[in-house]
């Protein structure tokens, strides 16, 4: 029996630092236990070309990265989520949280990288700091067994009611 993969949307308001960064990570660090995804409220229809350069230095593959709309996941083919989990207050706020399959959501606070101001070296050094933070907070997640992951999504079900 294989083991399940759980389906994972990030979301953050433009879809071009934050949410990226996450999807990236968790895809990396997920080794098939997870299949992440990414999204913006509004989307900015290009990722930030210091998230790009920080993910890069980790060595990832960026090939077929998008900034893309949140709707996407509302299509009646679109991969049903496991998880959401929001990365900036604006977007934990909005209520197109509500996609198929009642997922368990979450809100992970993360400082947008973007907004700091200096030097392009003080800058990159933003930006990998948030990718850090980004995947601490994964590796946390990722620490859960199966089962237990498995158990917090029945739970949520289960609170939904019939």
């Amino acid at each position: 029996m294989s083991e399940k993969v759980f389906n994972t949307l990030f979301l953050c308001s433009a879809n071009s630092v934050r949410s990226i960064m996450a999807e990236v990570v968790l895809n990396r660090l997920g080794r098939g236990r997870f299949r992440a995804f990414s999204a913006g409220i509004r989307p900015r229809g290009e990722l930030h070309p210091i998230a790009i350069l920080a993910l890069q230095a980790m060595g990832d593959d960026l090939t077929g990265l998008r900034s893309k709309s949140w709707e996407e996941f509302t299509a009646p083919d679109a991969a049903q989520m496991d998880f959401i989990i929001t990365l900036c207050d604006e977007s934990a706020g909005e209520a197109c949280l509500t996609l198929p399959g009642q997922p368990l959501t979450a809100h992970w606070e993360f400082p947008d990288p973007a907004a700091f101001e200096g030097t392009d070296e003080e800058k990159l050094k933003a930006f990998e700091h948030v990718e850090a933070l980004i995947a601490r907070r994964i590796r946390l997640m990722l620490e859960l067994s199966p089962e237990k992951l498995d158990h917090l999504a029945i739970h949520r079900l289960e609170k939904v009611g019939p």
